[in-house]
């Protein structure tokens, strides 16, 4: 069978799947993608370029979808000269909303088309309003209408769709439901599982060692956030807050930050700052005890994951991210905002616990506690590895979206 997966990143969220029809001789799987680096067994890559940026003329309502047609142009280009040499998929999965599946049942209308769908943008309601001191204008209302575009062109193109989360299928138009099935990615917990015998050594580059590494092995009181950028949307400034709260009240905790400094959603900081910048400003933190160490190998990653006291997790109502369920498979006690998107995993005190998104002396209140008794809360851990073990195991979820696939193929 002839499969082309489709992202412009590789091999991002579609790496197990992937790395499973990739190894299946029977198969011949070409990624289609803009990124040169990187290779996986049994996976031909296919690169594509745009031919140019969006115009600065175009109107910035637009100006995402014009991008997204540039993918969409050179995807198709490639493509054409894959069909003209031979190629023709027997499937097309892919990554909606992004440009590169845009042409692409154009050029193969006879081939299923399988698309995964992450976000429909909504001006009220979830996300782009949650804060009350950034209010959503006019020209936002209109701006957050259009951002759609390339995910409703997606949509009609498609023959099915995925969803990896209720809250995320909840937010598409009813009308347009029928068409997509909710199947989270899934999560290793056969890499992300609990060992109390681990030590904590992590790297935390510094302009004169970039090799240092810091041993937190032995300390009793760790809090740990990871995040891929430090922005509002996961709630980086009130963690920051409740950080100087709780350096206050603990003498002994350590708390490790993990993530760059940049913004991954949301609006970016002012010019010539960023948010880390801002809040540390506002908020002194000890650097003895707070850790900066930036975006972390994975097998460090998942160390700071296994040995932390609390995990936080703090979001607005958005796209639900993998480090909460990896916290969680590695037994870990989650502390996490009281939002949508989290309260469809953790019901609190039960597998976590929940907090005010916006009440930082909550959140530390609440590590305060845990930090006290970390004991107490020994169920609420193995719950936690429990709810992921039942609805989010790797091994489940491509099993049912294989199937899923095969059911598209079968039905062509």
């Amino acid at each position: 069978m002839r499969i082309l997966l489709v992202h412009p990143n590789f091999p991002s969220q579609l790496r197990s799947i992937a790395a499973v029809l990739g190894s299946n001789p029977a198969h011949e799987v070409c990624f289609l993608t803009t990124a040169v680096a990187g290779e996986m067994p049994g996976i031909r890559k296919i690169i594509y370029e745009r031919k140019r940026e969006p115009s600065p003329q175009t109107h910035h309502y637009i100006r995402p979808f014009e991008d997204a047609i540039l993918h969409g142009q050179g995807a198709y280009e490639v493509m054409l000269a894959e069909k003209q040499k031979g190629f023709i998929p027997d499937l097309i999965f892919g990554h909606a909303g992004w440009g590169s599946t845009l042409f692409l049942k154009d050029l193969f209308p006879r081939t299923p088309m399988a698309l995964n769908f992450e976000w429909y943008y909504h001006a009220h309601g979830t996300d782009c309003d949650f804060d009350p001191s950034d209010p959503v204008t006019a020209d936002d209302e209109a701006r957050i209408r259009i951002k759609n575009s390339t995910l409703l062109s997606d949509l009609a193109s498609a023959d099915a769709g995925l969803c990896p989360t209720r809250f995320q299928y909840e937010q598409y138009p009813v009308h347009l439901r029928s068409r997509l099935m909710i199947s989270h990615e899934g999560i290793d917990t056969s890499f992300f599982k609990p060992d109390p015998e681990l030590k904590l050594i992590l790297s935390k580059p510094t302009p004169e060692d970039p090799y240092y590494k810091i041993d937190l092995s032995g300390h009793q009181e760790i809090v740990t956030y990871a995040t891929r950028g430090m922005e509002p949307y996961r709630g980086f400034p009130q963690f920051i807050e409740a950080a100087y709260l709780l350096l206050k009240q603990r003498p002994n905790v350590q708390i490790v930050i993990a993530g760059d400094d940049r913004v991954a959603y949301g609006k970016a900081a002012p010019e010539g700052t960023t948010y880390k910048k801002m809040m540390l400003e506002k908020f002194p933190l000890d650097e003895k005890r707070v850790h900066f160490v930036g975006s972390l190998p994975y097998g460090e990653y998942v160390k700071l994951l296994k040995y932390t006291t609390a995990h936080v997790y703090l979001t607005r109502p958005f796209v639900l991210s993998w480090s909460m369920l990896e916290a969680m498979s590695c037994e870990g006690l989650v502390v996490a905002s009281d939002t949508a998107p989290v309260q469809e995993v953790i019901t609190n005190g039960i597998n976590g616990l929940l907090v005010d998104f916006f009440k930082p002396d909550q959140l530390a209140q609440t590590l305060n506690n845990v930090l006290d008794r970390p004991a107490d809360f020994t169920q609420i851990r193995k719950k936690a590895r429990e709810t992921v073990l039942a609805k989010y195991d790797l091994g489940s979820c491509l099993q049912q979206r294989l199937a899923w696939l095969s059911s598209l193929i079968a039905t062509k």
